[in-house]
Formats: C-alpha cells, structure tokens, sequence
C-alpha cells in the first residue's frame, strides 16, 4: 500500500515544475489526485499520464467563486479531499525601486490571495472529515531571508508563511482533523526558476534565487517532503516552515 491509499488531493499549479511532481507523487502513492492549473492544455496532459485516479480542471487561483466550484466537482468525482497543496505562482523579476503596483497586486493575488482562498475553502470542507486532513502551502526561502530582486514575489510568499501558522493554530484550537505547514524550496530545477529574468543592466540571468544551475534540487525532492506531510505519519506535525534548499538558506549572498 502506498503512503497516501484512499487519500483525495487537490494540487494548485499542477500542469508543470513542482506542483506536477507533486501529483505524480501523490498518485504514485496511492491517492485520487485533482490537478489544477490556469493552464488547461498543460494540466490535461498531467492527468491523461497519471490515467483514471487524476482529474484535471482548469483553475484562476485568485478566482474566490473558482475554488468552491473546484471542491465541489472533486467532491462528485472523488470524495470530500484530504489534502489541499496551494502551488500556483509566478515570478516578476523586479525591485523595490522598479517593481509597479499592477505587478505587486498580481503577485500578490495569485500567490498570497489565492492561497488564503484555497486554505479558506478547504477548512470550510475539510472540518468535518474523520480521517487526518493536510493542507501544505507553498512558500520559498524568499520569505525566509527576503531575494532583492524579486520585491512582490518575496512579498507573498512572507505573507504565506505567516499566514500558514494562522491557518493551523486555527484548527487546532477548534479541534479540526486539519494540519498547515508550509515548505520553502530553493534552486529547484522547474521551467519558472530556469525562466531567464533581465536586470536593469539587460543582462538575462535564470532566476535561481542565487543559485547556480548545476546545483538545482529536483522537483521530487519537494514532493516527497509533500508525501510526507500529507501522510497520517506526519500527524504531530503543523504549523512548521520547512526548508528544501540544500543550505542555501545559511549561505552568505555572493
């Protein structure tokens, strides 16, 4: 038996980098898994390769109406889910000096505002189930030392750290089958981090998060972390902040 057998997943920002890895994980472990993306092409190919226990759905994160249409069509197709992963991002290179308004709110409302509407909507569903329930947010080492560069992005994902301990204490003190925790990958080798940014200089550099190419993590070495915080193994475990870095979070900026 897999890890996560007879668990229902939905993962946000599926159709490729981490939040693929993460569903073909979780599907590999034995759970029903909805893959969700803004992108539909892309998210209906990750599910058409993981075959008849995925189910892709096209998904605007930041789309409050949006999330409870996606919790109730996974509710006809698969059940009440167990665990919500809040993935979808993006990045806009830019500093505090050049980083505009429209940019700081896009930002913020995919990857700060539609985290809170994912982990909103899943409490409201998931408070009542009677097996184990896990939420797993999304985060990076941005919110934990802060990236120049990338004002908005670092912005949001500080906003979801925090956020996250709320969201468990939460459930905690009401006594919900429900954990949050958040996890905060650097350097993994997805298209977003090899996407190349451009200074103010002109200069086209991949948005590493400072870390050369040769030392990228792989994708499976957050979705396994993902396994296990999803997992009934991780019971004891909730509203931690879990790095996957290989250091680089204790490594002096060059």
């Amino acid at each position: 038996m897999g890890r996560l057998e007879g668990k229902i997943a939905i993962v946000t920002g599926a159709g490729s980098g981490l939040g693929k890895a993460i569903s073909e994980t979780f599907a590999a472990e034995g759970a029903k898994v909805v893959v969700t993306d803004v992108n539909a092409e892309s998210v209906d190919a990750v599910a058409a390769a993981i075959g008849s226990g995925a189910l892709a759905l096209h998904q605007d994160v930041a789309d409050q109406k949006r999330w409870q249409e996606v919790f109730d069509e996974t509710g006809k197709t698969f059940g009440t889910p167990h665990i919500l992963v809040n993935n979808a991002g993006l990045v806009i290179p830019a500093t505090i000096e050049d980083c505009t308004l429209e940019q700081f709110r896009l930002t913020n409302a995919v990857m700060l505002e539609g985290v809170f509407l994912g982990c909103q909507t899943a409490v409201k569903a998931m408070k009542t189930q009677d097996e184990p329930c896990s939420i797993i947010n999304l985060s990076s080492m941005a919110a934990l030392q802060g990236y120049a560069p990338f004002l908005a992005y670092t912005a949001a994902k500080g906003g979801v750290r925090s956020m996250t301990k709320s969201v468990a204490l939460h459930c905690k003190v009401e006594n919900y089958p429900i954990r949050c925790n958040s996890l905060h990958p650097a350097g993994i080798d997805t298209p977003m981090v090899r996407q190349p940014s451009v200074g103010a200089d002109g200069d086209a550099t991949p948005a590493t998060g400072m870390i050369p190419l040769g030392g990228l993590g792989h994708p499976n070495d957050v979705a396994e972390l993902c396994v296990y915080l999803a997992s009934d193994a991780s019971r004891f475990m909730t509203a931690g902040e879990y790095p996957v870095d290989n250091g680089a979070l204790y490594q002096p900026h060059q």
